[in-house]
């Protein structure tokens, strides 16, 4: 994943790359990769176990961060979040966990008040989802169910819960699908931004530099920004309502939104 990720930046307009930068890009990926999996080797299991044994949780937000923040590609985790977990049933490691988070996409929230008549403040977002390797099959779409029953018996003023899927990563949104959930809108492709040849999302700049504008940053000495070139497929924007069931939407009626 951290390779696909970083590969959009040195790939030409075309998207074509080299054998030599690929391998590139794996050998930092794989670097940056151990170092990380050093720093939190506690929270990695290394047992395998049915699904039905493993226990579902509320996991600990500072561990859920650690393991976000290092081993998820994007390397960071949602403030605000709750993260839920399917842990195993002797060490009580995550095997397969996520982050939800207040739905903050201003355009996905109007879409969802214009179509489907769901309010913002109403919707709830996967934000981060990660899985080890010893996680069983189906761990994801099990995980996933189990979230939106505490949503439906707890969180009343929660009516929806969505999530992103990226295709240029190789995501299909298939565990999504198992748990019933529809693929409801598309949102356009935006290029990659990096910061120093690593890869940032825009609310890491704003976190970091105090902004996401390209042309202010670009202005700062000392710091070497770059963005992909290669077109990047759209993002697809899943959705499941947290009580009774979640209609498809035919695909003449699937919108597409600008960023």
């Amino acid at each position: 994943m951290r390779t696909l990720l970083h590969l959009p930046r040195v790939a030409g307009y075309r998207g074509s790359l080299s054998r030599r930068q690929i391998e590139t890009e794996l050998h930092h990926s794989g670097k940056g990769l151990h170092r990380d999996q050093t720093e939190i080797q506690s929270l990695i299991p290394f047992k395998e176990f049915a699904l039905q044994d493993l226990r579902f949780v509320e996991y600990d937000a500072g561990k859920a961060a650690a393991v976000l923040s290092r081993l998820h590609y994007l390397r960071s985790a949602r403030p605000g979040s709750r993260n839920f977990a399917l842990v195993d049933p002797i060490d009580g490691l995550p095997v397969s966990l996520c982050s939800v988070s207040p739905l903050e996409w201003v355009r996905v929230g109007r879409q969802l008040h214009s179509q489907f008549q769901v309010p913002r403040e109403r919707a709830w977002d996967i934000s981060r989802v990660y899985s080890f390797d010893v996680a069983p099959k189906n761990a994801i779409s099990y995980l996933l169910a189990k979230v939106r029953n505490v949503f439906r018996i707890e969180m009343r003023d929660v009516d929806l819960l969505t999530t992103a899927v990226d295709p240029n990563l190789g995501f299909t949104g298939t565990s999504y699908r198992s748990a019933n959930w529809q693929h409801w809108m598309s949102i356009q492709a935006r290029p990659y931004l990096y910061v120093d040849r690593r890869y940032a999302s825009p609310r890491q700049l704003r976190e970091r530099f105090g902004t996401a504008n390209l042309v202010e940053l670009k202005a700062r000495p000392g710091v070497l920004i770059e963005q992909s070139r290669a077109k990047l497929l759209d993002s697809m924007i899943f959705c499941c309502r947290v009580r009774g069931e979640t209609e498809s939407v035919p695909l003449d009626d699937l919108r597409v939104l600008r960023r």
